[in-house]
C-alpha cells in the first residue's frame, strides 16, 4: 500500500507541475503579445498545454519613394516659328548681298502667320497691278448687281492670262482711272499701294500684295462667291509662257494661281522690273506669295532671281 501511495503522490506531483508549467506558458504568451494598448490575448487550452491565439498582422511597409522621370519636352509652336523665321531672315540677307534688291511676302492661311522681307519697301508693280484692276472690275459689277458685260470679261481674260496691255487700259479708264482704282483700294484694305495715272508704275508693297490676293479668296471679304470664283478661274489659267515666279514653289498635285509683272525701265538704264504674286494651294498648304524686285540686268535672270527667293520661304518656313 505504501508502494501505491508513493506511485499516486508522483503522479498527482507530475499533474501539478504540468498544470503549472501550462500557466506559466500562457502568462509568459499573454505577456509577449499583448499589443500597444495592452490588452492581453486570449488563450486556448487542449489538455494540459495552453496556446496564445495569433495576434492580427503587422501592416505591410510601404513600397519605397520613386521619383517619376520627367516627361521630355520638346520646343513649342512659336519657338520652332522664330527659329524657322530667323533662319530664313539669314538665308535672304546673304542672299540680298549680291543680288537685285527685291522683297517678299507669304501669308499662310491655314495659321495666319505672315512672314516679310523689306515687306513696306515700295516697288513698282509693272503688270501685277492687273489683279488690283481685276478687283476693282468685279467690285463695280457687284455694286451695280450684275454679272460682267461680254465686253468686260473678254478684256479681264486678255489682262490676265495673256498680261495684255490695251485689255489693261480699257479696264483703267472704265474704272476711272487712278482715282477710280484708288478709291477701290480702301475697300480691299490696300494702304500702301499709290495708284499712278500709268498704271504699270503703280507703287506697291509686298505686304500689300499678300493682303490683296487674301482678299481674292476671302469668304467674309468684300467679293461675293462669283468674283472669287471668276478670279481663280482667270488666274490658274494663265499663258503657259507666264507661269514662271511663284508657281516655281508648288509640288506635285498642288494648284497655283499666278500673276506676273515685268518692265524695262528706260529711267534704269533699261533694267528690268521682275515681280510675281500667286497663291500655291493643296493638303496642307494654302499660301500668297508676293515677290518684288528691281535693277535686274535681265529678264532671265530677274526671273531666276523671284524664283529663288520664293523657293527659300518654302525651304525655311516649311510650308
Amino acid at each position: 500500500m505504501a508502494g501505491v501511495r508513493r506511485t499516486r503522490n508522483w503522479i498527482l506531483a507530475i499533474a501539478t507541475v504540468g498544470v503549472l508549467g501550462g500557466a506559466g506558458l500562457v502568462g509568459a504568451g499573454m505577456m509577449r503579445d499583448s499589443g500597444g494598448g495592452g490588452v492581453p490575448l486570449a488563450g486556448t487550452f487542449s489538455g494540459t498545454g495552453a496556446r496564445a491565439a495569433p495576434g492580427p498582422s503587422a501592416p505591410a511597409p510601404p513600397p519605397p519613394a520613386t521619383t517619376a522621370a520627367p516627361t521630355p519636352t520638346g520646343p513649342s509652336a512659336p519657338e520652332i516659328r522664330a527659329a524657322r523665321v530667323k533662319a530664313l531672315d539669314a538665308a535672304l540677307k546673304k542672299y540680298a548681298a549680291s543680288a537685285p534688291e527685291f522683297s517678299v511676302a507669304v501669308l499662310d492661311r491655314r495659321t495666319g502667320q505672315r512672314y516679310s522681307f523689306r515687306g513696306a519697301a515700295a516697288y513698282e508693280t509693272a503688270s501685277v497691278v492687273k489683279v488690283q484692276v481685276l478687283a476693282c472690275l468685279l467690285l463695280k459689277a457687284q455694286d451695280s448687281r450684275r454679272d460682267l458685260t461680254a465686253t468686260e470679261l473678254a478684256l479681264a481674260k486678255r489682262m490676265i492670262r495673256l498680261s495684255d496691255n490695251d485689255a489693261t487700259t480699257s479696264l483703267f479708264s472704265r474704272l476711272g482711272r487712278a482715282s477710280g482704282v484708288g478709291a477701290c483700294n480702301k475697300r480691299l484694305g490696300l494702304t500702301a499701294t499709290r495708284v499712278n495715272s500709268a498704271w504699270g508704275l503703280t507703287r506697291t508693297t509686298v505686304n500689300d500684295q499678300v493682303k490683296l490676293l487674301s482678299e481674292l479668296v476671302d469668304t467674309s471679304g468684300p467679293l461675293d462667291a462669283g468674283s472669287r470664283k471668276l478670279a481663280y478661274t482667270l488666274m490658274s489659267t494663265v499663258d503657259g509662257s507666264q507661269d514662271w515666279g511663284v508657281p516655281a514653289v508648288a509640288r506635285g498635285g498642288e494648284k497655283f494661281t499666278v500673276k506676273n509683272g515685268w518692265l524695262s525701265r528706260s529711267t534704269e538704264n533699261y533694267r528690268w522690273i521682275i515681280n510675281s504674286v500667286g497663291r500655291v494651294t493643296g493638303p496642307g498648304t494654302d499660301v500668297s506669295i508676293a515677290v518684288l524686285s528691281h535693277d535686274n540686268a535681265g529678264m532671265s535672270g530677274g526671273i531666276a532671281m523671284v524664283q529663288k527667293v520664293a523657293k527659300l520661304t518654302r525651304q525655311h518656313l516649311k510650308y
